[in-house]
């Protein structure tokens, strides 16, 4: 295991709030130079104007829709002629929508599976070359929906099941050409995630009821400071998760 990120380069999808944004603030801590991926350039703009004067570390900003796979793509040419290598990928960006399969529109249903599947594939396709080079580390925020039922948000769960049998298979796949990869399983974390059909986490949950983005990121950057070995999976539920099962 690392003692620190120095001189690496570390790149974190869905980077402009909640645990994208915490992960960049835990991975330049580590001393981590950042490439900060997201659609909303005025949020990553300023996260790494704070993650700079905070941490003493370089970033970029590429803005940046995981769906489309050309913008991905070029995303990845930016940071190799920027820094020069890639050490770390974290895959976060994720979305969630609508819940009841009979009412759930095509349109909610193709977001969901366009941002948790094909954006992960399109992100973990490009960076598998550079991660080569460099026998480094590729993270996926996954869920505790990923491990369970989630009656209320089948499509959602189904996602993340995808998000986790894909990973550990990619592990066995890349593994023996020295790269990492490890799935983080959050339960709920304090964050604007929900807030596109509904209340946000971060508002439904007042500070210390439920996972808080810098727990998770925290996670992340454990698994990223691993060199020979890798972390396959981290589970990170709230201590109350199983209360009446």
């Amino acid at each position: 295991m690392r003692d620190d990120l120095t001189d690496c380069v570390a790149l974190v999808t869905g980077a402009s709030a909640g645990i994208g944004e915490a992960t960049a603030h835990a991975l330049a801590e580590a001393g981590a130079n950042l490439v900060l991926l997201a659609r909303r350039e005025d949020r990553l703009l300023s996260i790494a104007s704070d993650v700079e004067s905070t941490h003493d570390v370089e970033t970029l900003v590429v803005p940046t829709d995981v769906r489309d796979e050309d913008a991905v793509e070029a995303a990845f040419d930016q940071t190799i002629d920027e820094f020069g290598r890639l050490d770390v990928v974290v895959n976060n960006a994720g979305l969630a929508r609508g819940s009841d399969i009979e009412s759930m529109s095509t349109n909610e249903y193709r977001q969901m599976m366009d941002t948790n599947v094909d954006g992960v594939f399109y992100v973990s396709r490009a960076a598998l070359p550079h991660l080569r080079e460099t026998a480094g580390n590729l993270v996926f925020v996954g869920s505790f929906a990923g491990q369970y039922p989630r009656p209320f948000n089948p499509v959602y769960a189904a996602s993340k099941w995808w998000v986790r049998g894909f990973a550990h298979s990619l592990e066995g796949q890349v593994g023996d050409a020295g790269v990492g990869i490890t799935v983080v399983n959050p339960t709920e974390v304090r964050t604007e995630f929900g807030s596109e059909d509904g209340e946000a986490f971060e508002v439904r949950f007042e500070a210390g009821e439920v996972t808080e983005p810098e727990e998770i990121a925290n996670a992340i950057r454990f698994a990223a400071l691993q060199d020979d070995s890798t972390v396959s999976e981290l589970d990170l539920y709230r201590r109350d998760k199983f209360s009446g099962w």
